[in-house]
């Protein structure tokens, strides 16, 4: 029987399982370590009365009592983080230390009026800014360095996080005026594209790089990707793209950015672009300065260069 009784801690144990598909993965994506993952799921199945998972799979499976609970489960986490969000609003004002974490391209163009506007109407609050890589931003995330995050969607975020997308921003290429790209009419055809030696963002040869937009976008278009060079900061890839080593391709924002003089800048295929979201970790509970801090970004006016997201797509 399920009683008052039963524990928080063993539905998000519980929870990590089902996201993960095993015992060893929830129990880094929750913070714990398996052998405690296995006794929270183990008490929980107690309490139902019956199993939870078919643990004869690879991944594990949740039975069918263990989807119907997994739902119940989700909407008591749920309903506790907006009672927790409700109290936050009423213990006075938000003071304190955050830690933001943030990609090259939206430090420039987005964090620094979400700065501003958050310092005249939050005052007592301070913003510490680290800025890394999108999969160096999700180690500082897991390990707690820092509070709040703001990350591309691509490679796909890991269970722990909760997200809120925010915009989307098309991919761009950026070639030499002399180019033979540039008498073609914008936006360019991919296949085209895919013809000239690329730079990407990312570190190149890094397997985790072919979870990026620009990868998983030629490949689905038929095309795999054999960049020549990569990296992260968009005026290093305009650099580049000056001195012939090949064409870019990169995000809208990037371009924004960065100094564009000698280059051309047009659109890749229509559909091709990313999605950018605000992420923090679900297994520990946001500070009210923190709280602040996500709702002002979730309130923030988007950046030059991004674009709303459909209905479809929040």
């Amino acid at each position: 029987m399920l009683r008052p009784e039963v524990r928080l801690e063993w539905f998000v144990s519980f929870l990590g399982v089902i996201d993960t598909g095993s015992f060893s993965a929830a129990a880094e994506a929750v913070h714990r370590s398996q052998p405690r993952v296995s006794t929270h799921v183990a008490a929980l199945e107690r309490e139902a009365g019956v199993p939870l998972f078919d643990r004869s799979k690879r991944p594990v499976e949740p039975t069918e009592a263990g989807s119907v609970l997994a739902e119940h489960a989700r909407s008591i986490l749920r309903a506790l983080n907006s009672a927790e969000e409700a109290m936050a609003g009423r213990r006075g004002a938000a003071r304190g230390v955050v830690t933001l974490g943030s990609y090259p391209s939206a430090s420039a163009a987005f964090i620094p009026a979400l700065l501003d506007r958050l310092a005249r109407r939050s005052p007592d609050i301070k913003v510490a800014l680290l800025e890394r890589s999108t999969l160096e931003l999700d180690a500082a995330l897991h390990h707690g360095e820092i509070d709040v995050c703001l990350r591309p969607m691509a490679p796909p975020i890991g269970p722990a996080a909760r997200s809120r997308p925010l915009w989307r921003e098309p991919l761009c290429v950026v070639h030499t005026p002399e180019h033979p790209l540039a008498g073609l009419p914008e936006p360019l055809p991919v296949a085209s594209v895919a013809e000239h030696p690329l730079i990407t963002i990312g570190r190149l040869g890094a397997p985790e790089a072919l979870g990026f937009e620009t990868y998983k976008v030629f490949r689905e278009h038929g095309f795999e990707v054999e960049a020549v060079q990569a990296t992260n900061q968009p005026q290093t890839l305009i650099s580049l793209v000056r001195h012939h080593i090949g064409v870019g391709v990169t995000n809208k924002l990037a371009v924004f950015t960065a100094d564009t003089s000698g280059v051309r800048v047009r659109r890749l295929a229509e559909g091709c672009g990313r999605r950018v979201a605000v992420l923090w970790d679900s297994s520990r509970p946001l500070k009210p300065a923190a709280r602040t801090l996500l709702r002002e970004i979730c309130e923030a006016p988007l950046p030059p260069g991004a674009e709303p997201l459909g209905e479809t797509e929040r």
